[in-house]
């Protein structure tokens, strides 16, 4: 499949320059039911096959206890015991907190804090050596751009974080890949994607930022690759060709 090829193309050039995954290494996926994730499953199942360092998966689900939620991860669960995955589903009280306990008037900044939170710590109780979730190379972007015009920084998430007390890192393989790439192997694969039951869900400044750039991108074509591009020239939060690998290195001898 060609869509597929050339994803696991552009993650495996991601891994290998941020030296993401070693041999032997055991790699929880984050699987929040949408179609980054499902993505990376896929692309990760793929590369496992043939990666000159041979890694296992496990892909884990955060069940944020939403009122309608119930079953929402069953295909999501189904789908990787096609690709012959572990799957663990962690439930968890963060609706409760967020919208009913706190009632915050902006809860994507908490949900996605606790969510966080609950997921490294499974990651961190199955002894996972690496925790991979699905940011791709827009994402990368709108990070860029709200950082820049909300936060008044020049930063974005690392490709590669290193987790000292936890013992594990996390690591992103798409961050060269385009969205509209990961939607293009949804559609011709058939993955599962699982519609948010969150109330707030794509009312984010996230989503405002996907939305300036894509306005961006029409009149000027390739933005996104030139701000990543620019990351890793000027060495930004860890976005440049082997400082992480040197980090790990000193790390995880």
């Amino acid at each position: 499949m060609k869509e597929l090829e050339k994803l696991a193309s552009l993650a495996r050039q991601a891994m290998e320059r941020y030296g993401m995954i070693r041999s032997g290494d055991l790699v929880a996926v984050g699987l929040s039911g949408g179609k980054d994730s499902a993505a990376l499953l896929t692309v990760l199942a793929h590369l496992r096959r043939f990666y000159p360092e041979p890694f296992e998966l496990c892909g884990i689900s955060v069940d944020p206890g939403f009122p309608d939620g119930e079953g929402m991860f069953d295909s999501t669960a189904a789908f990787c015991r096609s690709l012959g995955v572990e799957y663990r589903v962690v439930k968890t009280d963060i609706y409760s907190v967020v919208f009913e306990e706190r009632r915050e008037k902006n809860p994507c900044s908490l949900c996605a804090k606790m969510r966080r939170g609950a997921l490294a710590g499974e990651a961190e109780q199955i002894g996972a050596d690496r925790l991979a979730l699905g940011h791709h190379m827009d994402d990368a972007a709108a990070t860029f751009m709200m950082s820049l015009t909300l936060g008044g920084r020049i930063g974005c998430f690392s490709p590669v974080t290193v987790y000292e007390d936890r013992g594990f890192s996390v690591i992103r393989p798409l961050i060269y890949c385009r969205e509209r790439e990961i939607r293009a192997l949804v559609r011709s694969a058939g993955l599962p994607v699982v519609k948010s039951p969150c109330p707030a869900d794509g009312e984010t400044e996230r989503a405002e930022a996907a939305d300036l750039l894509r306005e961006l991108d029409r009149k000027h074509r390739g933005i996104y690759a030139r701000i990543v591009g620019a990351m890793e020239r000027a060495g930004i939060d860890g976005w440049h060709e082997g400082c992480r690998k040197e980090q790990e290195r000193k790390i995880f001898p």
